[in-house]
């Protein structure tokens, strides 16, 4: 694995920036974060709002949680880039500028995140308050074909699946988990392509 990552935060860990924002730090992880959407695009679902507005919207709520995440010393980045740091994705102008995904609720901030991993040709560390891909209620640990789920949005894993994109799921809620993934440790979660 390189050295540099994206890190997806899904948007119900608002509340666990901070500790994983410090992990990422301590463990010197040059990442990308691509913020999710989170309470911003709740908004947008419950709006009577569809096709490329809803779409745009919620990428506008990407963004909004990413300025959340920047407030953490964070610096915002509106381009794609191989990062040097730590740095968190504001993906409006990005996905403007490409509008490489359909305009659909069958894409998130999942794929949005994995179209980042892609681009750069780097790896995916997507953060959830779930342990990984469960199918049929079993926790799934590695995965190599799409598998009906919840847990990600339905064009996320054609779509890594399809471009080789290296992914780990895990769940940002549970203290230590990033850390030891990055560490090299064994944890609990799904991997894909490693």
């Amino acid at each position: 694995m390189s050295d540099q990552v994206v890190v997806k935060i899904g948007g119900s860990l608002a509340d666990q920036v901070l500790p994983l924002i410090e992990t990422l730090r301590t463990c010197r992880r040059p990442a990308l974060i691509v913020p999710g959407g989170g309470r911003f695009a709740r908004l947008v679902r419950e709006s009577p709002v569809e096709g490329d507005a809803a779409h745009w919207m919620a990428v506008c709520a990407m963004e909004q949680f990413g300025w959340l995440i920047s407030q953490q010393g964070i610096p915002p980045a509106d381009d794609l880039h191989v990062p040097e740091t730590l740095e968190v994705l504001l993906p409006y102008l990005p996905l403007r500028n490409a509008d490489p995904l359909p305009h659909s609720w069958d894409v998130t901030s999942d794929t949005i995140a994995a179209w980042v991993a892609a681009s750069l040709s780097l790896d995916l560390i997507v953060l959830k308050s779930v342990d990984g891909i469960r199918s049929e209620g079993m926790l799934i640990e590695r995965l190599s074909r799409p598998v009906e789920t919840d847990d990600v949005d339905v064009s996320f894993l054609p779509f890594v699946l399809s471009h080789g994109v290296r992914v780990v799921i895990l769940n940002g809620r549970i203290p230590g988990r990033l850390e030891s993934w990055l560490r090299g440790h064994p944890v609990t979660g799904t991997t894909i392509g490693f």
